[in-house]
């Protein structure tokens, strides 16, 4: 699905500005899926409550789908003087304003800045990860988070082992 310069890649569950990837997870990519899938039409607080919250969840729903809508406003860069995407249909609930298309096949993704081919457009293919560099610099937290759990199992394991053979 792609709106102005934002597009959706349902499949991966990523939404994208002129290329860039946004960080949309959880129930405020879920309210903006279901807006863009009702385009036009007003969804109502009950039908996103419905949707967002299982059947005896206790949340104040009022406030987390305000709080929603918020963050996906946000996100989406909209200030509260001009909101061209999503309207607030008082007392009722949103609407999808933009004009939206779907395609059966990926849109064009730019490339990033620092890419050799930067300002080409990837016609189609999924871009491939890096293979070193970007993706090394993640897994370094986890490694180092790996590494503090292990070191903490040893101490522990430690401990135990002083403890028994001193005192019991």
């Amino acid at each position: 699905m792609r709106f102005g310069p934002y597009h959706i890649d349902q499949q991966r569950q990523q939404v994208f500005r002129n290329g860039t990837p946004l960080h949309l997870r959880g129930k405020v990519y879920q309210v903006l899926i279901l807006l863009l899938q009702r385009q036009g039409e007003v969804v109502t607080r009950e039908e996103l409550k419905h949707a967002l919250w299982p059947a005896g969840t206790h949340v104040n729903y009022e406030t987390n789908t305000n709080t929603t809508v918020n963050k996906l406003r946000q996100a989406l860069s909209e200030s509260t003087n001009k909101l061209s995407y999503i309207e607030t249909i008082p007392r009722r609930g949103y609407r999808f304003a933009g004009t939206m298309e779907f395609s059966e096949i990926p849109f064009p993704t730019m490339r990033p800045p620092n890419s050799p081919t930067a300002g080409t457009i990837d016609a189609g293919r999924h871009q491939e990860a890096p293979k070193s560099g970007a993706s090394g610099s993640h897994k370094l937290p986890a490694m180092i988070a790996v590494t503090l759990i292990l070191a903490g199992m040893l101490l522990g394991a430690t401990a135990a082992t002083y403890w028994i053979t001193h005192f019991a």
